[in-house]
């Protein structure tokens, strides 16, 4: 694991235990289509919006450690969970958050890049890697033991595409649940 962490303004103390895994994908493609997952421009991102997750996954399986867990990131914004109103626009205070580095489908991504644009893009970085899902169940386990309050079922581990529907597209059609046990 990679420490890189984020400045302490992208990220508060927790006061609530963590119930809850949030999956994302993140890319720097409508930017910079030849290089959208450099690692030094995805961090800097989450520094020019205010936002962050928990860890980073890149496309080799290497983890990065981005905000602590007993701290909450900022990753979810609005949205709810139908088994969950307690939480609604407020996962952030029960989840952790991981972004893997990823590009969804053409229309996933058109709330941030032209179908033109997005036709540029090398097809081999489009989706996710074995590595990835590799990492990921090595995190997820992990993640586990330390917080037992999150169950291994999919109304505790989601995707930000079911919490923020219409808002969110992420981690997309492409992700296979499976390779998570899912």
């Amino acid at each position: 694991m990679v420490n890189y962490r984020l400045p302490s303004k992208n990220s508060r103390a927790r006061e609530e235990s963590v119930t809850h895994v949030m999956l994302h994908f993140i890319s720097n493609v409508a930017r910079n289509t030849a290089d959208p997952f450099n690692i030094k421009d995805i961090h800097n991102i989450f520094v020019e919006y205010g936002v962050s997750a928990h860890y980073m996954i890149d496309r080799e399986g290497v983890i990065y450690f981005l905000v602590p867990e007993d701290r909450v990131a900022y990753h979810a914004g609005r949205g709810s969970l139908p088994d969950f109103p307690e939480y609604e626009n407020d996962l952030n205070e029960y989840s952790i958050g991981i972004e893997l580095l990823a590009i969804g489908t053409k229309s996933e991504m058109a709330s941030i890049m032209t179908g033109d644009l997005y036709d540029q893009v090398d097809s081999s970085l489009i989706g996710y890697t074995n590595a990835q899902y590799e990492a990921l169940n090595r995190l997820l386990n992990g993640i586990y033991d330390r917080h037992p309050n999150v169950q291994r079922d999919r109304k505790h581990v989601v995707g930000h595409d079911e919490y923020a529907p219409g808002r969110k597209s992420d981690p997309g059609s492409l992700f296979d649940w499976s390779k998570i046990g899912y």
